[in-house]
């Protein structure tokens, strides 16, 4: 058949879809069942079409003629709607609950497979290994079918989460055992659990892996394609298919499971790699192509049914229902039963019983279910007759879970009111619609006079708002507690974080590794709002401020090794997150205070804004500690964050011009050029020179200047430099007591054990006690900033001192104050400080 007609019955199709939405909507049909009635007719009259116009005829004919195969099923339509479906989802939420998603996608898959197989080898004839390839073919979810019913009646977004994790993973450990099992059937290996495991393993971990990487590449490639906005979308879609192509074909893992995790990777991290044309359109782009590819992979698996079910019989019917059975009873095996297991354990979390009775009759098969049986078909080495049991069953089976799970699960989900609003979103929903409401009044009523319009119609218009306001005046914020109303808040505040990191981003104010820090760590701030409130801000203010693992990595990697390039990137990348945080802290208060106020009261929002003061005050000694130790990198930082600003308020006002036609394409084009090279230097950024090198230290350290060459040159081999970080704690009783530090720039508070403290600066020592037997007259030392230190060991300065009579002298002179105070301190209660001591 020419091409021709090929275009004609594809396009013909998509035709057809275009009005299957818009149907199902209006009579409150699943779309996915929707489509399978649809196909399920197609399949009937494409091979009898005589009757049809000329019109109608050919586009059934070129129907026909599309011979789709399983491979077209798998290598065309597969790979993109699992790249759609990953890229939407949320990592955080998923990874939140990872143990329930893998207990759904792989043991019960496995348990699928377990309970139908030896069933049906027990009431059939077929044979164990038959039996269980086709219980690894039916254990496979649909995410389009039910995620789509989902979507329509509003469920909540965590079961969203779990449905949707579940039939990703699942599909690859389905596809794996159908795989492995497929090669028994047909005589090319022996059945063993060692070769069933051994194998599944191999593709799921390396799926995993190649994934990933690939990922990661395409990332890598984005931050190349910036401001291409066709190229990086484009890669997005290649990648989709090289990442199931490249691993299923050259490395010999599971395709699936790469192309879920390269979709995930993508919509994490790569989002904060592409342009922000890009990413504002890649969702609307993946959701067309996902429409475009779910619609039709069910429409042709459909129409497959007809030639699949044409000669069943009432002993096939059994087999069918009892499937049916069957894997409603495995898939609740692992809800009710592995699922509260698992939550015993770190891995799982919670998962209520209105979420598992959805989870359980929410478990619809589809179209790769009819492509795996359609894989069994056309295989010539698998038996006809099982070719014939495959294809019935499966059929039938997936007929059954969207005509019997699909159509009531709609209603399952009403009657279990996860459709409906939180008690705490409704109120908010009410609040908010009463505060619109009155600004609508006046608004109106200031249209009314601007255009002259009546009396009489602006009252009717009014009206309207009265009698919508009088229902919520008595539904207000009296349904909320205190607590709950400081948590919505909180939580609101906490979302509008997120969307001010990503407009910074996309001003291209900070790079991509910064951005996806502050997304993180944004998102993990939100997280634990919803959870634990005010409380849970207030401990998450904490952990928005720790060092991140890099950086403790790293300036382990310096004091071992005494490599330092890794952790001067470390604290630039610091300088810019918290010059970042500290920008959004202060925008978080000015909208609390004209957004949030309105909706959720005075007295609340109060509470709210000094919560973020305090963060707020936080943020800036942190950054304070940094600005004074290095002041000249911090005032670069300050520079280049301006003049990014500068130069994004200059392309937003050419782009403006340019809208408004003020300007040509050419002109707007050449005045970008223009500012690219005006503000080129922003984006060169110095090395944060950390100075952590002895012969640099050491002459910042006075009392090395009294010291002779000699005496100055020995000690300078054996001072280690380190960098303190701010309230670290360099000395207890317990650890580092046969250590002597130096303090070359920076400030350590000597604790006393009185609770009082000493400060020692640049220029001065501590530890020397050791050598006197009195370390454990000083409870601890800290950092009160970021300390340079240079550390000598008690060993080496023994060795030292015991050469050096004047190097000791002076040693012996600073301990000698500090082991009198002591002395003081236990006779009268209190310390006197060094410098009123006469040692003498």
């Amino acid at each position: 058949m020419n091409v021709g007609f090929i275009v004609f019955g594809l396009a013909g199709l998509l035709t057809l879809v275009c009005f299957l939405s818009p149907i199902a909507v209006r009579i409150k049909l699943p779309y996915s069942v929707l489509l399978a009635i649809v196909g399920f007719f197609l399949g009937i009259i494409v091979h009898t079409h005589s009757w049809a116009p000329l019109l109608v005829s050919d586009f059934l004919e070129s129907l026909g003629s599309l011979k789709i195969s399983s491979e077209t099923f798998l290598m065309v339509f597969l790979p993109v709607l699992l790249f759609e479906t990953a890229l939407s989802m949320s990592v955080r939420r998923l990874l939140d609950d990872i143990g329930p998603i893998l207990m759904m996608a792989i043991v019960a898959v496995v348990v699928c497979t377990i309970v139908v197989g030896f069933t049906l080898n027990e009431i059939s004839s077929y044979g164990l290994v038959s039996c269980l390839l086709l219980g690894s073919i039916v254990a496979t979810t649909d995410p389009v079918a039910v995620v789509g019913i989902f979507r329509e009646v509003g469920a909540p977004k965590r079961l969203t989460t779990l449905v949707e994790g579940e039939s990703l993973f699942n599909d690859a450990a389905s596809i794996a055992l159908y795989t492995v099992l497929l090669v028994v059937l047909v005589g090319k290996a022996e059945l063993s659990m060692k070769t069933v495991v051994n194998d599944f393993i191999v593709l799921f971990i390396g799926g995993g892996i190649a994934g990933y990487v690939m990922g990661r590449f395409a990332c890598f490639l984005f931050s190349w394609l910036r401001d291409f906005p066709a190229a990086e979308i484009t890669l997005t879609l290649t990648l989709a298919y090289l990442s199931f192509f490249i691993s299923e074909h050259y490395l010999h893992v599971s395709g699936v499971v790469a192309t879920v995790i390269a979709g995930l990777v993508v919509g994490s991290t790569g989002r904060t790699r592409m342009s922000s044309t890009t990413s504002k359109y890649l969702s609307k782009f993946w959701g067309q192509i996902g429409f475009w590819a779910n619609s039709l992979i069910f429409l042709f698996s459909a129409m497959l049914i007809p030639r699949f079910m044409g000669t069943l019989d009432l002993q096939m019917l059994k087999l069918i229902l009892i499937v049916f059975v069957v894997t409603l009873l495995a898939r609740a095996i692992v809800i009710f039963g592995f699922l509260p297991v698992l939550g015993i354990t770190k891995l799982g979390t919670t998962v209520n019983l209105p979420y598992k009775s959805v989870m359980l009759w929410g478990g619809l098969r589809g179209a790769v279910s009819l492509a795996l049986a359609l894989a069994v078909t056309e295989n010539v080495l698998v038996p006809e007759e099982l070719r014939h049991f495959i294809a019935i069953v499966t059929t039938g089976f997936v007929l059954m879970t969207l005509f019997v799970n699909g159509i009531t699960l709609r209603p399952l989900i009403k009657i279990l009111k996860l459709n409906e609003l939180s008690h705490i979103e409704t109120t908010i929903r009410n609040q908010v619609l009463g505060v619109t409401l009155e600004e609508l009044q006046e608004r109106t009523e200031e249209i009314a006079q601007t255009e002259h319009i009546g009396k009489d119609s602006l009252e009717r218009v009014q009206a309207v708002f009265r009698s919508s306001l009088s229902r919520l005046h008595d539904v207000q914020l009296a349904q909320m507690n205190r607590e709950e109303r400081i948590s919505a808040g909180l939580a609101i505040l906490s979302q509008r974080e997120q969307e001010m990191f990503l407009d910074i981003l996309k001003a291209k104010l900070v790079d991509e590794k910064v951005a996806d820090t502050l997304l993180s760590r944004a998102e993990h701030l939100e997280d634990v709002v919803r959870i634990k409130g005010l409380y849970g801000f207030e401990s998450a203010i904490e952990y928005d401020l720790h060092y991140s693992i890099s950086f403790r990595v790293s300036l382990w990697f310096q004091r071992v090794f005494g490599i330092q390039f890794w952790l001067a990137k470390n604290l630039g990348y610091r300088f810019v997150t918290l010059m970042s945080k500290r920008s959004v802290a202060q925008r978080l208060i000015c909208f609390a205070k004209e957004q949030v106020s309105p909706i959720l009261g005075e007295e609340i929002t109060e509470i709210i804004i000094n919560a973020h003061k305090k963060r707020l005050n936080c943020i800036e000694n942190a950054l304070q500690a940094m600005n004074l130790q290095y002041p000249i990198y911090a005032m670069y930082l300050q520079e280049v964050y301006l003049g990014r600003a500068a130069f994004e308020l200059e392309r937003v006002r050419y782009l403006d011009m340019l809208e408004n036609s003020l300007i040509s394409g050419e002109v707007y084009d050449d005045l970008i050029t223009k500012s690219q090279n005006r503000w080129k230097h922003i984006d060169k950024n110095p090395k944060l020179d950390i100075e952590l090198s002895s012969s640099e230290l050491i002459k910042k350290v006075p009392f090395f200047h009294e010291l002779s060459p000699k005496s100055l040159k020995a000690i300078s081999k054996l001072l280690k430099p380190i960098l303190a970080l701010p309230d670290q704690v360099v000395i207890t009783k317990e650890k580092h007591s046969d250590k002597m530090y130096f303090v070359a720039s920076g400030a350590v508070a000597m604790h006393l054990p009185d609770g009082t403290k000493i400060e020692l600066g640049s220029g001065e020592f501590f530890g020397e006690l050791s050598l006197f037997g009195q370390a454990h007259l000083i409870s601890k030392v800290t950092s009160l900033g970021y300390s340079k230190l240079l550390l000598l060991s008690a060993k080496d300065l023994r060795a030292l001192l015991s050469k050096d009579s004047a190097l000791l002298e002076l040693i012996e002179n600073v301990a000698r104050q500090r082991i009198l105070a002591i002395d003081v301190w236990r006779e009268h209660g209190s310390i006197i400080p060094d410098e009123d001591l006469d040692p003498s």
